[in-house]
């Protein structure tokens, strides 16, 4: 089951020799209207499909950055209603652009595993990344986000050997997200090589694209991880980073979608 919005953005980029363009920020960060305004500016510098961040207290897999916007996000009272509306908001005027929401098991759970997929297919959500369920616990999530046609989008590892890539990828449709490092996002930059050796071993079990996060802190990083026979890059670290940075300025807290914007604009140009 792979969700046409998401196929169709690989397709299409494969056809033009182009890699997908991933960007990661947390929803509502550091409020609603300009994390809607971050949104558009995104796709309209590049931004090929759109992870969005659910807000959670204890978000384990993320480095300080990440984990700063979390809470920025939540301390203007966000929770899933208001991450289903920004993207029903997003969706008004944009029905092109795959969405895919990243997050915990936490807050899936207290909203109620029906409803919370009821809901992201009503908001138009295209895939989902549980960062903490492991495939031998996912399948009421993975027949629940089928019954909905929404991608559920695994994580691999360099520590993922090949029989556990094996049955991450049974339960793994739309794109798979390799982590290119040990440990936290923005913590440090991928090393190529490794990257370019993973990439060409999950290639040999699955067809499906591969993105490649968690070590692209910018333009540079993302010209040499493109070149790892991936078929995407996710980059997020580096434009949470800009919010946290322009929220400090006065004069800059006016224009943080353009000032996020213009980094997706120079990342783009690396990945044509």
């Amino acid at each position: 089951m792979i969700n046409n919005r998401i196929q169709n953005t690989f397709q299409n980029l494969k056809k033009s020799k182009k890699k997908a363009l991933i960007t990661f920020v947390t929803g509502c960060d550091p409020d609603y209207n300009t994390s809607q305004k971050i949104l558009k500016e995104l796709v309209k510098q590049g931004a090929d499909v759109l992870e969005i961040g659910m807000p959670f207290s204890d978000p384990m897999a993320d480095g300080p950055s990440i984990q700063k916007s979390n809470l920025r996000s939540l301390s203007t009272g966000t929770n899933m209603k208001k991450i289903f509306r920004l993207v029903s908001d997003f969706r008004k005027k944009n029905k092109v652009t795959p969405i895919v929401l990243m997050g915990y098991l936490n807050p899936i759970l207290s909203f109620g595993i029906e409803k919370f997929f009821k809901s992201a297919k009503s908001a138009e959500i295209d895939g989902l990344i549980v960062v903490d369920v492991p495939p031998e616990e996912d399948d009421e999530i993975f027949n629940t986000a089928k019954e909905n046609n929404i991608d559920l989008i695994k994580l691999a590892t360099p520590t993922t050997n090949s029989e556990r890539l094996k049955k991450i990828l049974k339960t793994c449709s739309g794109f798979l997200y390799y982590v290119s490092i040990k440990g936290i996002t923005g913590a440090k930059s991928a090393n190529p090589k490794i990257v370019k050796n993973a990439i060409k071993n999950i290639k040999k079990n699955t067809d499906i694209p591969v993105a490649v996060g968690f070590g692209i802190k910018g333009p540079k990083d993302a010209a040499v991880i493109a070149n790892s026979g991936c078929d995407g890059i996710v980059v997020g670290s580096a434009l949470v980073k800009i919010i946290e940075k322009s929220l400090k300025n006065k004069k800059s807290r006016h224009n943080i979608a353009q000032k996020v914007g213009s980094m997706v604009k120079r990342l783009r140009t690396q990945l044509s």
